[in-house]
């Protein structure tokens, strides 16, 4: 099967910064959407986009802290959002539909990464909730405001979507809860989200894309005891990075977000997943974790997952 899961040759790479990316790209008259956008990778897509010109709105669970670490960036707002309630969800996009105006990027960059066993909602796994259900939800609530200027819309996954591919027969984890392989599927969820997004909103003018940011360290790891990850090679026992050039820089990891949403050299491409600045190659068949696996690009699971999300969530823009 052919594949547009292939290099472009964009210029960039793992070192590129968000301010890069966007050196050369205006974006004064946009407005743009970052769930997360006041924490880690979020909070430097946000000032990046800010300081290229646009309006960037973001959605926060926690308003206070995000007007707080917002403070100094011109062109941001804050509004108040869980992912993880659907109440919640459906508020925020009340709310901002009522506004009138029209999105060009969504980023949903918020996320949360190998937490304990936590339901959330009617009894379901938080990261799986949180991750995918709350912004599948969110976007196609946002819809009459992202399909008249033919938004991108990026969904950020990681290379932690090589854990696990869907687990069909018990998404919510009720048996067998395993962190990272539930962060795995969460991940996964959000590539293949973008794939099924970018084939329903392509008529529309919308595309949609997924992404791998790098390893960053951040405080999406809060929920991790310190001795894992001591155990894991990332911090010594003092908490210094053990090999600080394998991690990216927060600027360095939000580019891949920002050059998803903004790069003229995607114009006219949509479902790819994306990493260090670049279209993925699909991961190598000896297994190793790099590039992109096979079921997260898989149209049919694709379009599987959203009707299942549909059903889950009772939202469909769709239909």
């Amino acid at each position: 099967m052919s594949t547009a899961q292939h290099k472009i040759g964009s210029g960039f790479g793992a070192r590129s910064t968000a301010d890069d990316v966007l050196r050369d790209i205006d974006l004064s008259g946009k407005l743009a959407i970052v769930t997360g956008g006041y924490s880690g990778l979020g909070l430097e897509t946000t000032r990046a986009l800010a300081e290229a010109g646009a309006h960037v709105v973001v959605p926060a669970r926690r308003p206070a802290t995000a007007r707080e670490a917002l403070a100094d960036i011109d062109g941001a707002e804050t509004g108040e959002l869980d992912l993880g309630d659907l109440e919640s969800v459906r508020a925020f996009a009340e709310r901002f539909l009522a506004s009138g105006r029209a999105i060009d990027i969504v980023i949903d960059s918020a996320g949360i990464m190998a937490c304990p066993e936590t339901r959330v909602g009617p009894g379901w796994e938080a990261q799986f909730a949180t991750n995918h259900l709350g912004h599948f939800a969110l976007v196609n609530r946002l819809w009459p405001a992202i399909a008249p200027g033919g938004a991108r819309v990026v969904s950020v996954s990681s290379a932690g979507h090589h854990y696990s591919g869907i687990r069909w027969d018990d998404v919510h984890w009720r048996t067998g809860y395993d962190k990272w392989e539930a962060y795995g599927q969460a991940k996964t969820a959000n590539v293949l989200f973008a794939v099924e997004l970018d084939r329903r909103g392509r008529d529309f003018g919308v595309r949609a894309f997924s992404l791998h940011p790098g390893g960053i360290l951040t405080p999406l790891q809060r929920h991790l005891p310190k001795q894992e990850m001591v155990d894991r090679g990332w911090i010594d026992e003092n908490g210094t990075p053990l090999n600080p050039e394998g991690f990216k820089t927060p600027r360095q990891g939000a580019a891949t977000q920002v050059w998803a949403a903004t790069s003229p050299q995607l114009a006219g491409l949509g479902g790819v997943y994306c990493e260090d600045c670049d279209i993925a190659e699909p991961a190598p068949a000896d297994g190793t974790r790099t590039g992109v696996s096979a079921y997260a690009t898989d149209p049919e699971q694709a379009a599987r997952l959203w009707e299942l999300s549909a059903e889950l969530t009772g939202v469909n823009a769709f239909g």
